[in-house]
């Protein structure tokens, strides 16, 4: 086995420079001077954060006419987009657009930000995502910030006996000038710097640091500069784990919990030492609010919380300031993020007693997705070849469990003539005739409550889970053994409220499985009217005629090179094939003869692709003509014969190599698709 020498790991990824200038440590004069070179080393919680969700970039898309913003930093750059946000980008534009209008200083930095919605939408992550965020953040230099110490080399009374006493809030050290100097050091620290940052000096020291700077300010008879020699300003790195700038605050059961864990409480052993109760030195600042100024607090499942802790939250958010037991209001510069689900949001709409609450909050709904693609990259986050390399994933069982969940979240349509599958795909970017994208804002508006109800990404996680579990020593997972695994689940589902709600789940699961019926008999008549050939002397045949008809020319027979009517029973059994009316059947060819002519007007050749509906049809036909020769339905007979099974190993090694199936799904595939098709033989007979 080879030597492993750590300190060469070690001496690649760690500099004993790096680690110097992340703990950088001067004098109060220092800091000054920083200061003035880098004013946004000043700026408040609410600004870092802004600038911390920009420092990643953002890109524009357009949507339904509209510009969208996504910022990458949703992303989650930081744990290879574990916690990574999808497809509810407008709603992430209204969280970003309130740290933009706090950091301005335009009120919303007196709210508490409220993530609702259902469970499993994505509010924890979000939070996750800010804290991790600002914790990285604060190790750059764009996100550097300070605090200081103080220092005394006598073990003086004052610093109780100590040599060194951190600031327990991680105050910001401009603090320390006194309140009537202020106006006069800022105005002549802002000369020169543009009007969009400016530096503010908000707040006073926190009680420990006032007891001490007084007790200094005693010591030197009002000397200041005496008394900042024993100020060590220093670099401020945030950490969760290490609860510097970042606290997070989770109900627990009432008896066990009081609201000294979110201001902090006295220190019993330390009364003896000071000789009073009172005295700030004897005092842990340590709840989440005291250890989480300059950064973040994060509310887990904020309205769970007794009617007690909800009251801290009305200064800390309004005043920004907090009551420590036996101390006076203290300042906080921090970031308040709850989040809650409906019925408890419910319940604080209707406690008239929690008025002033509900007036200091800014609720962002953070709902379910509505767009297949963006649903589908959750499930691929956890089920991808990376993470279960040993069992095939059959092609669309992803996307069907995603198409269930987001038919269970959509609204009804109003409009008789659309389903909510049709409706699902106008939401993923599909065109449907007589729709365009003012028709799907409107479907948007229309619909309140669109994405708010239905079945959370978790619990198709959870179904994908057992599948793999039960069915994982086959080699591969198909739809159906997801789809049956999701059937089965719903009458232990804890959050399905009646029969009412679990029959419309299963009736949108039984229009997944048909969805799904519909796709797998595409793949196979894809895969065996592959044949490129055939289809472009299809194409040929069929504009052909329709020219001769459009025209009311004659069209020449290449056998018997005479001159004939367009073949109407040719070309009807073509427009059959995408359910073309009798009616319409005059539209649809002029609409192919006009595209092609102006196709000729720019030099340019028709090609069968470029008409989706009539690519889908000619493939159709192609099929229709070609499955008899294939003899599909026998497959599921024992009996195949040789030049039979040689087509039949054609169509799927096509699958295979063109549409990702692997030997098991394709040869399921095609037994399920020779089995519809029996069944329709034999209907027929």
């Amino acid at each position: 086995m080879a030597k492993l020498d750590v300190n060469q790991y070690m001496r690649q990824h760690y500099r004993p420079e790096d680690f110097k200038h992340l703990h950088w440590r001067g004098s109060f004069q220092e800091y000054l001077e920083l200061v003035s070179k880098n004013p946004k080393v000043t700026r408040n919680a609410f600004q870092r954060v802004y600038d911390m969700v920009f420092s990643f970039g953002h890109s524009q898309y357009q949507e339904y006419k509209k510009e969208v913003t996504r910022y990458h930093f949703f992303d989650d750059p930081f744990d290879v987009g574990r916690d990574a946000v999808y497809g509810i980008d407008v709603h992430l534009m209204k969280l970003v657009n309130f740290f933009k209008s706090a950091a301005a200083g335009y009120g919303t930095e007196k709210r508490v930000l409220l993530l609702h919605g259902p469970v499993g939408s994505a509010k924890s992550s979000i939070a996750r995502l800010f804290k991790k965020g600002i914790e990285h953040y604060s190790r750059t230099d764009d996100g550097a910030l300070y605090t200081f110490e103080w220092v005394d080399d006598q073990e003086t009374e004052i610093l109780g006996g100590q040599k060194i006493f951190p600031s327990p809030m991680h105050e910001e050290p401009l603090k320390l000038i006194p309140v009537e100097v202020r106006k006069d050091f800022l105005d002549n620290l802002n000369k020169g710097l543009s009007s969009d940052f400016k530096i503010k000096i908000k707040g006073a020291l926190c009680p420990a640091d006032r007891y001490i700077y007084s007790a200094y300010m005693d010591k030197y008879n009002g000397n200041w500069e005496k008394v900042m020699s024993h100020i060590r300003v220093k670099r401020m790195l945030l950490s969760e784990k290490d609860r510097i700038g970042i606290g997070t605050f989770q109900p627990k059961d009432e008896k066990n919990q009081d609201s000294t864990e979110l201001t902090g409480d006295i220190n019993y052993r330390k009364i003896a030492q000071y000789g009073s109760d009172s005295d700030p030195r004897a005092f842990n600042f340590d709840g989440e609010f005291n250890i989480a100024n300059r950064g973040i607090i994060e509310f887990i499942e904020m309205l769970k919380l007794d009617v007690a802790f909800l009251y801290d939250l009305l200064g800390a958010s309004q005043e920004h300031s907090i009551k420590p037991k036996k101390f006076a209001q203290t300042d906080i510069d921090e970031v308040i993020i709850g989040h809650t689900n409906e019925p408890e949001y419910r319940r604080l709409q209707s406690n008239e007693f929690m008025e002033a609450l509900r007036d200091r909050t800014v609720k962002i709904d953070i709902p379910y997705i509505t767009r297949l693609e963006q649903e589908v990259r959750i499930y691929l986050k956890d089920f991808n070849l990376d993470k279960i390399p040993h069992v095939h994933i059959a092609p669309h069982t992803i996307e069907m469990a995603a198409t269930w969940a987001i038919l269970t979240r959509l609204e009804e349509p109003k409009k008789s003539d659309l389903t909510k599958l049709q409706k699902m795909k106008l939401y993923n970017g599909k065109t449907l005739p007589g729709y365009n994208e003012d028709n799907v804002k409107e479907l948007r508006k229309e619909a309140m409550r669109e994405g708010l109800e239905g079945i959370s990404p978790r619990y198709i996680q959870d179904k994908i889970s057992n599948s793999l579990v039960k069915h994982g020593h086959v080699g591969c997972l198909n739809p159906f053994m997801v789809f049956n695994e999701l059937e089965a689940g719903l009458k232990h589902h804890a959050l399905i409220n009646g029969q009412e709600q679990l029959d419309h789940f299963k009736e949108m699961l039984a229009v997944a499985r048909q969805e799904y019926e519909d796709i797998v008999k595409n793949d196979v008549q894809k895969a065996i009217s592959v044949d490129e050939t055939a289809i472009q002397t299809l194409c040929a045949n069929y504009i052909d005629n329709v020219k001769a008809y459009t025209q009311k020319e004659k069209v020449r027979n290449k056998y018997s090179n005479r001159l004939e009517d367009a073949d109407e029973r040719f070309m009807r059994s073509i427009e059959e094939k995408i359910d073309i009316p009798e009616s319409r059947k005059d539209d649809f060819r002029r609409e192919i003869m006009n595209y092609i002519g102006a196709l000729a007007i720019e030099g340019k050749v028709f090609d069968y692709k470029m008409n989706e509906r009539l690519h889908r049809a000619l493939e159709l036909k192609l099929f229709e003509d070609q499955k008899d020769s294939i003899k599909l339905t026998t497959i599921i007979s024992k009996v195949v014969d040789k030049e039979t099974q040689e087509k039949i190993d054609v169509v799927k090694s096509r699958l295979i190599k063109n549409f990702g199936y692997c030997e098991i799904c394709a040869t399921d595939a095609l037994n399920f698709v020779a089995s519809i098709f029996a069944k329709g033989d034999s209907a027929k007979s």
